[in-house]
Formats: C-alpha cells, structure tokens, sequence
C-alpha cells in the first residue's frame, strides 16, 4: 500500500481552477439550470415508478432509461461475470448514488450504517437496520442474512466514505469481509465535465441537485471475477487482497488512508481557512478589537466599559481605564476618577507626575510652565515614540530646574 497524499484524493472546490473550464462553465450554467429544472420534474416521476412496479428486469430497465433523463448514464463491462450465487458485493465509493446505480444492473440491499432512518433511508434505496447495538450486532445481522437463502445480495462498501476516484483508495474496513468467504468486487469508476463529482461538506440533497444541473454523469461499473478466502487468512489480509485487486483494475493506489483520517483532514482543512478568514478581517477598533478576541466574558464587558470611558476621556490609554474599572466596576466613578486624578496611573500616562502636581499647590503663585503633554496617539515607528518620550522628559527636566533656581535665588548663569 502507498501513502498518497491525502489532499488528492478529495475534491474541496466544486468549481474548476483552470480558466477555459470556468469560462464554459459560466456558458453552460443558464443551460445548468434549465437542465435542473426539468430534472427535477423528471425525478420525481422516476422515484414513483420506481415505487409502483415490482422488483423485476423490466422495472430496472424502465428506471434505467429515466435515469439517462436525469443525466445518470450507465456503463458495464464483462456483465457475463457477474455470478448469481455470490451473496456480498464489494465495491469502492465515489457517489452518494452508487447503490442506486449498481441495482439498476442487479437486485441487491445496501444496509444504511448511518444518516437518516425512516421513509428517507427506503426512499434513497437503503435497507434499513437497527445499528444501536453497535457494530458487532450488525455484524451478525448482516451474516445471517447473507446465510438465508433466497435473499438478494448485499452490497457494501468497505471505504466507508466517498473519494473523487482519481487519486486512491481508501483502506478497507476489514468486518465487511467476515460475512462471507466469497465475494465478488465491483469496480465503479465515475466521471462528470465541468464540475467535480462531491465535496466533503455537501449533503446527498446537493449532490443530487448537482448531479441535475451537470450534462451528465457516467458511471462505469466493472465486475471481476469471484474472490475466495484462503485457509488461514485473516479478514484484514482478505481486505487487503481485494482493495489491491480494485485499485489495479481502476489504475489508482491502494492506500492506508481511513475513514478516520479524512474526517480529520477536514477539520484541519475547515480551521485552516477560518483562520484565515479572521486574519485577513480588518477589526473595527485596533486597540478595542484584539482586547476583546482574546478576552473572556467579563473582560469584554470592562472592555465596552473602557471603550465608553475613552469616548468621554480620549487622552488616556485603554490599559489605564481598564484598571480603573476592574476596581470601581462604574463608568462613572471611572471618569470621575481619572477627572480628579486620584488614580496615580492616569497621571503618569498622560505626562504629568504627583511630585508636578505638589509644587503647583506650594507654588500657585508663580506661572506654571506649559509643559508639552504626551503625544496624542500611539506612534507608529519607534523612532516617533522615543522622540515623543525624550520631549516629555525634557519638558520635565526644565521645570524642575526652573523651580530650583526660583526656590533657592539663583542666578540663571550660576546655575550653569
């Protein structure tokens, strides 16, 4: 087996990439939607004949030839090997509408694992089970029936999820193959112009309006001869067998990549573009807007909080008026605050110390210097925010040194 790279064996665009095919594909497109249209009207006269007339060659002829209506054209190859006794199918998965596809050419019963239960599950063409017992239990469901005779095959598909059948395949689950000792694989190969056969995310209602808008899609089923289980052979080797054995008749690898791993990628894939969604997304408020991404539920109410008290006080940093709040809880109390410049913090962040306010009461008589405040936004090099610094400790030095000389009668050239 080969580790493909998981990346190319799912279709995560449904549009193409390559310029002339998206220019046809906006061409085709009203034609897409007409097409839908009368499909859909189609559709439903298919799903009612398909109720009405009994298990039989000429109901699947009938449903055959309304579902190349639809789009839904089918292809065989050495239909003479088919064997009528094989009681298990196996069958690689591209489609939301294989098991569709395959009954046309025979009768045979895909269990439903999981999804919808009830009248959807009959009307996909599912064979309803009770799957709450775990797996185990179906497992011995599905072996009793493929033991009763009389009863149409089973049909499984041991990827367990869909690929784009160009890449790989999927490793197969091994529990299928210990139904029986004999099986018989299909090999499905899918193909469709202009847009990509499913994505991860989309549910089998769209695929199936895609499956209507598409000129069509062909499916071309192959079937091999009947593979038996060695004596000493385990399940796991038997499916390794048979998944070696499809994936030579496709012309793709057989991989270790599971089920598990693509719902993974997904996720990976899914996080991986909100991410940069959020990246690129331009925040309304730079400050405000990283404070409150990252912070929790009651740091983004003092962060509104804050936002209001700089809508009343604009000089004063956000970090200040945050710390505030964190301590009163009140907007109000907040501006008063930093107002009446009680919170030594406040002061200092917006260029004047409580040793500047002391000496303007001692010296109230005398002029107070204009000492330049700090600057009014955030500079954007460091080269502006040191000048702005050095300004404010400049303006500073001068006042102390203006005030010594006053207080002590010197002489401004003693003082030099």
């Amino acid at each position: 087996m080969e580790n493909r790279g998981i990346e190319d064996m799912f279709d995560f665009r449904r549009f193409p990439k390559d310029a002339l095919v998206l220019l046809l594909l906006l061409i085709y497109f009203p034609v897409g939607i007409c097409l839908m249209l009368i499909r859909i009207f189609v559709g439903v006269h298919v799903f009612l004949v398909s109720c009405a007339l009994p298990e039989s060659f000429i109901r699947r002829f009938i449903v055959r030839i309304m579902c190349s209506v639809l789009g839904m054209h089918v292809r065989t190859k050495n239909p003479r090997s088919r064997d009528k006794n094989t009681k298990l199918y196996i069958c690689n998965h591209v489609t939301e509408f294989d098991h569709n596809i395959i009954n046309l050419l025979t009768p045979c019963h895909t269990p439903q694992l999981e999804g919808s239960t009830g009248f959807v599950c009959w009307a996909r063409g599912f064979m309803e089970i009770h799957s709450a017992s775990g797996q185990g239990a179906i497992g011995d469901t599905l072996q009793r029936y493929c033991s009763t005779e009389g009863t149409s095959p089973l049909l499984l598909f041991p990827e367990e999820e869909t690929t784009n059948g160009r890449a790989g395949l999927l490793k197969f689950s091994s529990w299928p193959f210990s139904l029986t000792d004999s099986i018989q694989p299909v090999a499905l190969r899918v193909t469709r112009p202009l847009i990509a056969l499913s994505t991860p995310d989309s549910s089998w209602m769209k695929e199936l309006l895609w499956t209507f808008f598409a000129p069509c899609t062909v499916y071309h089923v192959s079937w091999l001869p009947t593979v038996s289980r060695q004596d000493g052979e385990s399940t796991q080797e038997f499916a390794n067998k048979v998944q070696e054995l499809l994936a030579g008749e496709l012309g793709l690898v057989s991989t270790k990549i599971t089920k598990a791993d693509k719902a993974e990628h997904i996720k990976r894939t899914k996080r991986h573009t909100v991410s940069q969604a959020s990246t690129s997304a331009r925040p309304a408020s730079i400050g405000l807007g990283f404070m409150v991404q990252s912070l929790g539920t009651d740091d983004h109410r003092i962060a509104k909080m804050a936002q209001q008290v700089q809508d009343v006080l604009p000089h004063v940093p956000l970090n200040v008026i945050a710390k505030d709040l964190a301590e009163t809880n009140c907007v109000d109390t907040t501006i008063t605050n930093l107002l009446e410049s009680k919170e030594e913090g406040p002061m200092e962040a917006t260029g004047t110390s409580t040793f500047g306010s002391s000496m303007n009461n001692s010296y109230s008589s005398v002029p107070a210097p204009t000492i330049k405040p700090a600057a009014k936004c955030f500079g954007r090099y460091p080269v502006d925010r040191h000048l702005s610094l050095q300004e404010r400790k400049e303006a500073l030095y001068n006042f102390a040194r203006r005030r010594y000389i006053e207080k002590h009668g010197l002489d401004q050239e003693d003082s030099q």
